[in-house]
């Protein structure tokens, strides 16, 4: 039986046959002298596409290699950029930890550092911690090249917390996310209890691979005053611009731009020198336009502290910027950000005036330490409703200082709480600080860290209570930096032995006092209870020297009368209020945070809130409580 090739798609008589003939009966003599490659029949290759995020693991890899030969963040940053697939930056991270893991200290500490200087710059924030639970979640596979991994990748997540590229309690989140079983759950726990809970953490896991390229932030700083006084002093350009690109800190060029444009309203005569070595930087590449341009808005932002002691600096500052962008190495488009922000503060001369006297009233309590007239000065400014601005004021400036200066601020928080400050205007104060958490870290690196700190402070001290952390998380943009800093403080509040590891976390200075104070107000009373010397026990308060902390001695009195069925503890009150030994308002604070308390007080005190109304009855009718306290123990159990 014969079959018609028409019948499969080919071609019959008078047909053109097949466009395809790949059925192998036509063979082409290739030793044919009128042999042509063309008649070859054709063959269709599958050809494979290409997948977007294996090209980039590739590119990634080239750019991590050279790094690591290199030492150059600034290139390593400026190839990553140039890579444009920013959705793939977690897989960087990634790359970048496991390919260090197998190699010596030298290029695990690279590795660090090079995340440090990429954060918020060039990956933000959920990136970094994105790449680091991808890197948790492929830790079995790791364990099977690199035999001590887990050790490894658990001093790399330490590091990351140390360097505040992750936050505490991202350890938590992960923890939950992944299986049980899983190595990266025993890395996380690895991480918390061999180095983050151990004395002296952040210089074991910072050291722990030599540190050789490690540089804190202050000794950054540093080197920038030193390069720039240098360069004053010889007018060496060159030499200048060499010491700038060893710093290594390409993401931090700013602090060099703002530094010697400050040096230069402050020496004039060093004015021409500061600006043609800005501009050789400019145009040699040194310092991009972004990095110039945030110099620029960094010091505008500070143009009123910078008058205090400069006054003529809005002026330099307005006659340099015109000079700066004709010149080329100032955007132009500055001028226009710079302008709005002018007309801003144009228009509420009120609120300009006011923020200068308060940076003058902080700077003179950071010297004199002396909380009274602190308080005297702002209810003399009347303003009650900047409140929160003054906080917000006091923060900034405590956290470009000393940790003694840290300790101060928290504890005239603790002061002007219910003194001069609602707790609304402690919570707008801190949200105010949260929604500019961003330009202040352009300042202070660690500034993430730093306000969960003063957060998480604020509730040890009562000047807020937890709720009010989810108050301010609330009214924060989701998913943004300052939403992570807020659950950062929950997490510090909520760990163990928090009170005290908080009281000390700018080295126990006034912090530990008021916990020793504590313990002196609990004697202090139970001596009284034994001899009831009234004249004594005043005295004794009056030696702690705390007056912003009476409201303490109210809260101990009241419950030791209520435990120990023995009202004569109102006869102290009584002395101590007509003396003006303890104030209304830290009375009604005292009160306030029994109230507060009063469903824990009733489990141990049974009959708490009967005893509790007899109190407040007692104090309304001697005048203790300000009109605005609530009667109603119910109220403020419910």
């Amino acid at each position: 039986m014969q079959t018609s090739l028409s019948d499969e798609g080919g071609g019959g008589k008078g047909t053109w046959g097949k466009l395809l003939d790949t059925d192998g009966e036509t063979h082409i003599d290739r030793n044919d002298p009128n042999y042509d490659s063309g008649e070859e029949p054709y063959q269709l290759v599958e050809a494979t596409v290409a997948d977007p995020l294996d090209e980039y693991k590739k590119k990634v890899a080239s750019i991590i290699e050279e790094y690591f030969t290199t030492d150059d963040v600034g290139q390593a940053a400026s190839d990553l950029r140039e890579l444009s697939s920013i959705q793939y930056h977690p897989y960087f991270i990634k790359r970048l930890v496991s390919m260090a893991m197998d190699r010596h200290d030298k290029e695990k500490e690279m590795a660090s550092v090079l995340l440090s200087a990429l954060y918020a710059d060039v990956i933000s924030p959920a990136q970094i911690q994105d790449g680091f639970y991808i890197l948790l979640d492929s830790a079995d596979d790791l364990a099977v090249d690199i035999l001590d991994a887990v050790d490894i990748l658990a001093l790399f997540l330490a590091r990351a917390v140390v360097d505040d590229i992750l936050p505490p309690a991202f350890l938590t989140r992960a923890k939950k996310a992944l299986p049980e079983s899983s190595k990266g759950v025993l890395v996380i726990q690895t991480a918390e209890k061999s180095y983050l809970s151990a004395p002296h953490h952040a210089e074991l896991v910072e050291r722990r691979w030599g540190g050789s390229t490690h540089i804190t932030v202050e000794e950054v700083k540093k080197k920038i005053s030193g390069l720039l006084r240098e360069y004053v002093e010889s007018g060496d350009t060159l030499e200048a611009c060499r010491c700038i690109r060893e710093l290594g800190v390409s993401f931090y060029h700013h602090e060099v731009v703002k530094r010697a444009l400050i040096l230069g309203m402050e020496t004039r005569t060093a004015e021409p020198l500061i600006t043609k070595l800005l501009k050789e930087a400019a145009e040699e590449g040194i310092i991009s336009s972004s990095q110039m341009a945030k110099g620029f808005s960094r010091l505008a932002e500070s143009l009123d502290d910078l008058a205090l002691d400069i006054p003529s600096a809005k002026t330099l500052f307005q006659s340099l910027v015109p000079k700066a962008i004709s010149e080329g190495w100032l955007d132009d488009s500055f001028v226009e950000s710079y302008a709005e922000d002018g007309e801003v503060q144009n228009g509420d001369e009120k609120l300009g005036q006011y923020k200068k006297e308060i940076v003058s009233i902080i700077h003179e309590y950071f010297l004199s330490d002396d909380i009274p007239e602190l308080i005297q000065s702002l209810e003399d400014l009347a303003v009650p409703e900047y409140n929160p601005i003054f906080l917000k004021k006091l923060i900034t400036l405590a956290m470009d200082r000393k940790n003694r200066e840290k300790e101060m601020a928290s504890v005239l928080l603790s002061a002007l709480h219910i003194e001069i400050f609602s707790t609304e205007d402690i919570v707008n104060g801190f949200v105010l600080l949260l929604e500019s958490a961003e330009d202040t870290a352009l300042d202070i690196l660690d500034a993430s860290n730093e306000l969960a700190l003063f957060l998480a402070r604020a509730v040890i001290d009562d000047v807020l209570a937890p709720l009010n952390l989810e108050e301010i998380g609330s009214r924060l943009p989701p998913n943004c930096s300052a939403t992570e800093t807020v659950r950062m403080a929950q997490s510090l509040v909520s760990a163990r032995h928090a009170g005290e590891r908080l009281l000390r976390c700018w080295g126990g200075g006034t912090g530990w006092a008021v916990e020793d104070a504590k313990d002196k107000i609990t004697k202090l009373l139970e001596e009284y209870e034994s001899g009831r010397v009234v004249a004594e026990a005043c005295q004794c308060i009056r030696d702690i020297g705390m007056p912003f902390f009476n409201h303490e001695v109210v809260k101990k009195a009241l419950v030791m009368a209520m435990e120990k069925k023995n009202d004569s503890m109102l006869d102290l009150l009584q002395e101590c209020f007509g003396e003006g030994l303890i104030t209304i308002n830290q009375m009604t604070k005292g009160f306030t945070r029994i109230k507060d308390g009063l469903d824990d007080l009733a489990l141990d005190i049974p009959n708490a809130r009967e005893k509790f109304s007899f109190y407040v009855e007692h104090a309304q009718e001697k005048g203790w409580l300000l009109p605005t306290f609530g009667s109603s123990v119910a109220d403020g159990s419910h």
